[in-house]
C-alpha cells in the first residue's frame, strides 16, 4: 500500500529483473537453454521438451525468412485451439521478427476478416476445421501466405495418421475449403530445415503481439502488446506466484485457450521462463475426456476459471482423481463466485486464488497472495503496479469508496493499433489507463471489483460488448431496434438478453437466435430473447441499457423474495 493508509493509490512492490530481456525471444531462448530437454508442452499425449520446441521453431522462423516475403514488422494471424504447433508457431514468427496476431479459433468469417483486415496480418496458420471459413474471405483481407495444419501434426506415426483421418473422414468436422497456394504445416516444418533462420535483433518497445479486445462501441480493436509489456507481466505473474512453484519441475494444466491473453502470458511466458510443463487442453468442454487426460497425470498446477471449476467439481469421475500434488490453483478471465471457490477446496484441497487483469494490461493487474487469500477481492496490485480510483469527473476518490479502477505500470499497453483517439481516451496524459471497471480500493491493500462503466457483458471470460450483438440483430429485416444487456447465469456468470422492437409479430427467439449464429461466435448468441414495443430511451433517443439491467435486477430481486 502507498505510505499513507488513507492515500487514494495502492502500489504493488518493486519489479526487479525487467531490463534482463530485451525481447520474448530473449526470454525463450534462455528457457532453452536452462531447460533442454525437459517437457515443455504436451497435447493429447504428445510432449515436446524444450530442446524440440526450440527446433521446430527455428524451422518456423527459417521457412518466414526463406520461403516468404514477410519482413520483421508484419502480422501473422495465429488462428488455432490449444495444440502443440500454437507455441511452435508464436516463438517462432517472433524469431522473424514478426507480430503475433492470436485470433479466435471459433469466431465467424464476418469476425475473421474484420480483424485479419484491421491488423493487416499478411500471413496465417489456421487448423484446416476452419480453413473454410477463411476460403470465404481470403480477398477481403491482405493475406498472402496460408499455412494449414491439422489437429495432429506434431505427433509421431501412427498415431498422427489415426488422429487426423480420424477428425476428417470418421467425425467429418474438416468442410471442404479450397485455398490455393495454401502450405501444409509438415511443408514448412521441411522447408525450414533446409536453411538456419538469421536471427532478428527487436527492442523493447517493440510490438509483439496484437491482442484483440472489444470496446464499448463494439468494433473490436488491437492492443498493442510490446516485449516490455509482455515481459514485464511475466515478471509480475513469477513475482506473485512463482514462490510457490519449483523451476523446472511442475506439470500446469492449461485448459483454457491460449490465444486468450490470460493463458498466453501464463503458459508461454511464465510457465516457460520458469521451465515448468504446460499440459494443453485441446477441448476441455469434453469433460469426460479431459478428465480422462487429467487422471494420466501428476499435475501441481490448474488454471482456469469459475465456469470449469464448477462444472468440474459436478463430476464423480473428476472427485475420485488424485490430488496430492495440486498445489496451485489460479482463476482469472471472470469473477470468481464464493461457493465455486468453496467446493473446488473441498474436492481438491486446494484453495483457488483469483486474479484480475485485461487485455490491455497483458494482462495481470492484481493478484490474490496464495497463503492470505480473500474471496471476493481481485487480490493486490503485482509488482510494478499502481492503482487507483476516479469519479466520473476523473477526481481521485478516497480508499473504501467506489470509483473507476485506472492503472500505471509497465504492463500497459502502447495503445491500439492505428486508433490514436481510442488509445487517447483510455490512457490519459498521467499514464494512467481507465478500465471501465468500477472498483473499491481497501484500506488492507486489496481490491474489490464492485460493477462495470462500460455495458461489457462477462460471459465464461470471454468479452462481449452489446453494439457488435444489436448490429447483427439490427441487420434482420423484421427488426426495428435491439439492445443486448447481461444477466446473472450461474454457469457462466453472465448470459445475453435482447430486448427486441419488431415490426413483425410472428418473428420469434429462435428464429433471430439462428440469424445471430450466422454472425456471431456461440458464447455470443443470445440466451434470452424479450419482445416490446419499445425500448426506455434518453431524451435524444439512446437506448438505455443500464434501465433494462436494472428491470431484470428488480425482477430477480422480487423473485427471491417471494420464494422466500
Amino acid at each position: 500500500m502507498s505510505e499513507h493508509a488513507d492515500a487514494p493509490i495502492l502500489n504493488g512492490p518493486t519489479l526487479e529483473g525487467l531490463d534482463q530481456f530485451d525481447s520474448v525471444v530473449d526470454v525463450f531462448d534462455n528457457a532453452v537453454k536452462r531447460y533442454g530437454d525437459r517437457p515443455a508442452f504436451s497435447c493429447m499425449g504428445q510432449t515436446l521438451s524444450f530442446d524440440e520446441l526450440d527446433r521446430y521453431a527455428g524451422r518456423f522462423a527459417s521457412w518466414v525468412q526463406n520461403h516468404t516475403d514477410l519482413k520483421p514488422g508484419d502480422r501473422i494471424a495465429i488462428q488455432l485451439p490449444n495444440v502443440l504447433q500454437f507455441p511452435v508457431a508464436v516463438f517462432g514468427a517472433l524469431r522473424a521478427g514478426l507480430v503475433v496476431v492470436n485470433t479466435n479459433p471459433l469466431y465467424t468469417e464476418r469476425e475473421m476478416a474484420h480483424q485479419f483486415k484491421d491488423s493487416g496480418a499478411k500471413a496465417i496458420l489456421i487448423l484446416a476445421n476452419m480453413a473454410h471459413k477463411l476460403d470465404k474471405v481470403l480477398d477481403k483481407t491482405d493475406i498472402k501466405h496460408v499455412v494449414v495444419t491439422e489437429l495432429a501434426d506434431l505427433h509421431g506415426v501412427p498415431k498422427r495418421w489415426l488422429i487426423n483421418a480420424a477428425v476428417k473422414y470418421v467425425k467429418k468436422m474438416v468442410p471442404t475449403y479450397r485455398l490455393p497456394g495454401a502450405t501444409g504445416f509438415r511443408q514448412v516444418m521441411k522447408a525450414g530445415q533446409e536453411k538456419d533462420f538469421t536471427p532478428v535483433k527487436r527492442t523493447p518497445d517493440d510490438v509483439a503481439a496484437l491482442q484483440y479486445t472489444g470496446g464499448t462501441t463494439g468494433r473490436p480493436k488491437g492492443a498493442m502488446l510490446t516485449n516490455t509489456n509482455l515481459i514485464a507481466n511475466m515478471l509480475q505473474a513469477r513475482a506473485a506466484i512463482g514462490k510457490h512453484l519449483k523451476d523446472g519441475s511442475e506439470t500446469i494444466i492449461a485448459p483454457l485457450p491460449v490465444y486468450h491473453i490470460y493463458t498466453f502470458t501464463v503458459n508461454c511466458l511464465f510457465l516457460m521462463d520458469t521451465g515448468n510443463h504446460s499440459v494443453l487442453i485441446t477441448n476441455p468442454r469434453d469433460l469426460p475426456g479431459f478428465v480422462k487426460e487429467l487422471k494420466k497425470l501428476k499435475f501441481s498446477g490448474f488454471i482456469g476459471l469459475n465456469t470449469l471449476f464448477n462444472a468440474l467439481c459436478q463430476r464423480d469421475d473428476f472427485k475420485a482423481l488424485d490430488f496430492s500434488h495440486l498445489k496451485l490453483t489460479i482463476s482469472g478471465g471472470m469473477a470468481l463466485t464464493k461457493p465455486v471457490a468453496q467446493r473446488w477446496e473441498e474436492v481438491t484441497g486446494c484453495p483457488v486464488a483469483e486474479g484480475y487483469g485485461l487485455t490491455e494490461t497483458s494482462p495481470v493487474v492484481s493478484f490474490n497472495p496464495t497463503d492470505a487469500i480473500k474471496l471476493g477481492t481481485i487480490g493486490k496490485p503485482v509488482a510494478g503496479t499502481s492503482v487507483k480510483t476516479v469519479d466520473a469527473d476523473g477526481h481521485d476518490v478516497a480508499l473504501g469508496e467506489p470509483g473507476e479502477l485506472c492503472i500505471k505500470g509497465p504492463q500497459v499497453m502502447k495503445g491500439y493499433w492505428n486508433q490514436d483517439g481510442e488509445t487517447k481516451k483510455s490512457i490519459d496524459e498521467g499514464g494512467w489507463f481507465h478500465s471501465g471497471d468500477i472498483a473499491v480500493l481497501q484500506d488492507d491493500g486489496y481490491i474489490r471489483i464492485v460493477d462495470r462503466k462500460k455495458d461489457m457483458i462477462l460471459i465464461s471470460g470471454f468479452n462481449v460488448y452489446p453494439n457488435e450483438i444489436e448490429d447483427v440483430v439490427a441487420g434482420h429485416p423484421d427488426v426495428v431496434e435491439a439492445a443486448a444487456v447481461g444477466v446473472p447465469d450461474e454457469d457462466a456468470g453472465e448470459a445475453i438478453k435482447l430486448f427486441v422492437v419488431s415490426k413483425n409479430s410472428s418473428l420469434d427467439a429462435e428464429t433471430l437466435r439462428a440469424w445471430c449464429k450466422k454472425e456471431l461466435t456461440a458464447y455470443k448468441v443470445p440466451k434470452y430473447v424479450e419482445f416490446r414495443d419499445e425500448l426506455p430511451k434518453t431524451n435524444v433517443g439512446k437506448v438505455l441499457r443500464r434501465e433494462l439491467r436494472d428491470e431484470q435486477k428488480s425482477e430477480e430481486k422480487g423473485e427471491e423474495q417471494a420464494n422466500v
